[in-house]
């Protein structure tokens, strides 16, 4: 089975670059706190790498 990771956005994207706000709306994060259920994998663990100062990640 494949393993999930929980991603929540805890700071605003108003003050960032453009590229991290897209990468923000990439993962599916729209509103502050709100949060999605990604697969774990090399892709989805770069766009976190991009943003980490904006989300909070968490296995599932």
């Amino acid at each position: 089975m494949d393993k999930n990771i929980k991603i929540t956005l805890v700071k605003s994207t108003i003050a960032t670059k453009p590229n991290h706000r897209k990468v923000v709306q990439a993962l599916g994060l729209r509103k502050l706190n709100s949060s999605v259920i990604q697969k774990d994998n090399a892709a989805t663990r770069g766009m976190i790498a991009k943003v980490c100062h904006l989300v909070k990640v968490e296995e599932v």
